[in-house]
């Protein structure tokens, strides 16, 4: 459903399957598969999720998924509309929603990655479901999710501290809050 299937969404209690990649479970130690019925079918996936790195797989993985996703955005004009409309012609769960959204490129030079894709909320209202028209009564709101990156921050030299002298650059890992969709709430 997320752009970010590799994190674990804490404040909705979501937890994603974290599996490193070569590695298989043997055929006693894998999860019972759920009874389908006849009329029971497997939605394909959003093409922004069929991303080949997973988590624990290393920080060069890490940093690939965040490239791929943002030339996904950049290359499919469907995941940056910015109409108020649900497309259920299109498999994309951002477009598929009640509270629809977009994804645009969040760019900061001082920052590994540097280029970030962050949800945008398309309407300010939600969609009704049985007239498919915008209800202002409701309200879309981001959801958030907090993403490890590397700024560029200056530390102070030693030295004394009547002087000004020049910082020194480094990469430090901090936390920043990334929007990854939209929900409906009512307000």
């Amino acid at each position: 459903m997320f752009l970010w299937p590799h994190l674990e969404l804490q404040s909705t209690g979501v937890s994603l399957p974290v599996t490193k990649p070569g590695v298989r479970k043997l055929e006693s130690q894998q999860e019972p598969q759920p009874q389908r019925n006849g009329s029971s079918f497997r939605m394909p996936l959003d093409p922004i999720l069929t991303s080949e790195a997973t988590a624990g797989s290393g920080e060069m993985d890490f940093d690939k998924t965040i490239e791929d996703m943002v030339s996904q955005v950049k290359s499919n004009p469907a995941l940056s509309k910015t109409k108020c409309v649900v497309d259920r012609q299109l498999w994309m769960s951002n477009s598929r929603s009640l509270s629809p959204w977009s994804y645009r490129i969040n760019h900061d030079e001082k920052r590994r990655p540097v280029d970030i894709p962050e949800a945008k909320c398309s309407c300010s209202g939600c969609i009704n479901p049985f007239t498919m028209q915008e209800d202002r009564s409701m309200s879309s709101a981001l959801i958030y999710t907090q993403l490890p990156v590397r700024r560029l921050l200056c530390d102070a030299p030693p030295g004394r501290r009547g002087r000004r002298k020049k910082c020194v650059p480094r990469y430090r890992t901090v936390v920043e809050s990334i929007a990854v969709g939209c929900t409906c709430i009512v307000g």
